[in-house]
């Protein structure tokens, strides 16, 4: 997909590609790093992949944002929400909603390094 087509799509369906593809991102790290229990798997995917593991990850990826990435990140976190919450703040909700929004973005551009590149980020 063109980065144009991207753009065209809402900032909430992004997310909804990116929340899928930091996931996936997750969930192979926990398996390449150990032989662990699926239930213990699932627990420490699920830290990771919430809205609180999301907003962690996030400060140390965001100094990392192009001005494109950046764009998309503010579209996201602005966007209007049909759901909130149940765990994280709604500033929490906002800031991984953007994040995911870009991941969403880059995935659907074919930019999977930069996927990697922003996942990995360690915080400063």
């Amino acid at each position: 997909m063109t980065a144009q087509q991207a753009r065209a799509i809402a900032p909430v369906a992004l997310a909804f590609v990116g929340d899928a593809v930091e996931s996936l991102y997750v969930r192979e790290g926990l398996v390449r790093a150990a032989d662990r229990k699926p239930n213990e798997m699932q627990r420490l995917a699920s830290e990771e992949v919430s809205a609180k593991g999301q907003a962690r990850r996030l400060s140390a990826a965001e100094p990392l944002f192009t001005e494109e990435e950046r764009e998309i990140f503010l579209r996201g976190r602005n966007a209007k929400k049909p759901t909130k919450s149940k765990h994280a703040t709604v500033a929490e909700y906002n800031l991984s909603t953007g994040f995911e929004a870009v991941l969403g973005y880059l995935y659907l551009t074919g930019r999977y390094a930069r996927i990697a590149e922003l996942l990995s980020a360690e915080e400063a």
